[in-house]
């Protein structure tokens, strides 16, 4: 069931002093792709795949924030690009996925407690280019994208979900006081997916 189906509607963005979310769009092609190949080796990891490859181009991005952008549109899935303040430089990407998504629906989901997957409305990504890890960017946008949620989603507890591979994420996210509530295994992934709340 979409988004749409749920009458989940997303807003238009969100503003702090250290950045903004808007949807993405397929004009953010090239912002959007100096960002990820920036952060091409950890981004492979979070994907457990081989994306985005060496050989990955503007053209090849614009194709795929297309896809993003309609189905945004759509409110199937929600995909919102983080900029700096002025816009300029995109500092990385949101992604807002409805728990009965496929990807979740072909997956292996095994609960840390006693929490359902079932009573959750959300599932949010994200990443933030490499230059921006050591300022604590990542941080940053974490603790704004919980408030954002309660506050202009009515969500309060989306869960957020990381890579096991990627260490300095879930070291970020435990850090932050989140709590593991599950672990996710795709088909053809060697890793699991850890969701917290």
């Amino acid at each position: 069931m979409s988004f749409k189906d749920k009458g989940i509607d997303a807003p238009e963005g969100l503003t702090t002093g250290d950045f903004t979310l808007r949807p993405i769009l397929a004009a953010d092609a090239e912002a959007d792709y100096a960002a990820v190949m920036e952060s091409r080796d950890y981004l492979r990891s979070w994907e457990q795949s081989s994306w985005p490859e060496d050989d990955f181009t503007v053209e090849a991005n614009r194709a795929d924030l297309e896809k993003l952008e309609r189905r945004h549109a759509n409110r199937e899935t929600f995909t919102y690009t983080v900029t700096d303040p002025a816009g300029a430089e995109c500092l990385g990407c949101v992604y807002v996925v409805a728990p009965d998504a496929r990807m979740f629906t072909q997956a292996r989901i095994t609960p840390v407690g006693d929490r359902r997957w079932e009573e959750y409305e959300a599932a949010v990504y994200f990443w933030v280019r490499r230059s921006r890890l050591a300022t604590g960017t990542d941080r940053a946008l974490l603790d704004a994208l919980r408030a954002w949620f309660a506050k202009d989603w009515g969500l309060p507890s989306p869960l957020i979900v990381t890579n096991e591979q990627f260490a300095q994420q879930v070291e970020m996210i435990e850090g932050a006081g989140l709590r593991l509530r599950f672990e996710i295994a795709e088909p053809d992934k060697p890793g699991r997916y850890l969701a917290y709340e």
